[in-house]
């Protein structure tokens, strides 16, 4: 439920270009996903306007949120998939993939979404 809310969040944030949750209608698997669980689990990600940089800046801002490629754990974490998890897949397939510059990735935990929206918010 937290990162559906979170995803939710960020679709309203001027620094987001797009955000992907299942949970999310604006989710092109939507429905698909829907028929098989009850809310889109807990991952999501979101492209930022201004790209690697603007990626960057985020995350290093972030104090609450674990920054890891790890997606197993009971914190909340954060990572940019084009420098961690898919740092070795050619440019060109990243970009098929809409894994860009600006992509980041946020597993969350336990923690309450107001302290991880404040968290978010050090480096939108």
């Amino acid at each position: 439920q937290t990162a559906l809310e979170l995803a939710r969040w960020l679709e309203g944030q001027s620094a987001v270009e797009r955000v992907y949750h299942p949970g999310l209608e604006s989710h092109p698997q939507h429905q698909i996903a829907m028929a098989q669980q009850s809310m889109g689990g807990p991952i999501l990600s979101f492209t930022l306007k201004g790209g690697k940089a603007a990626a960057f800046k985020l995350i290093n801002a972030t104090r609450l949120l674990s920054i890891t490629a790890n997606l197993g754990d009971t914190r909340s974490t954060i990572t940019h998939p084009a420098t961690t998890t898919h740092v070795r897949i050619s440019q060109e397939a990243r970009d098929a993939a809409g894994i860009t510059d600006g992509l980041v990735r946020i597993a969350v935990g336990l923690e309450h979404l107001d302290d991880i929206k404040s968290d978010v918010l050090r480096g939108l």
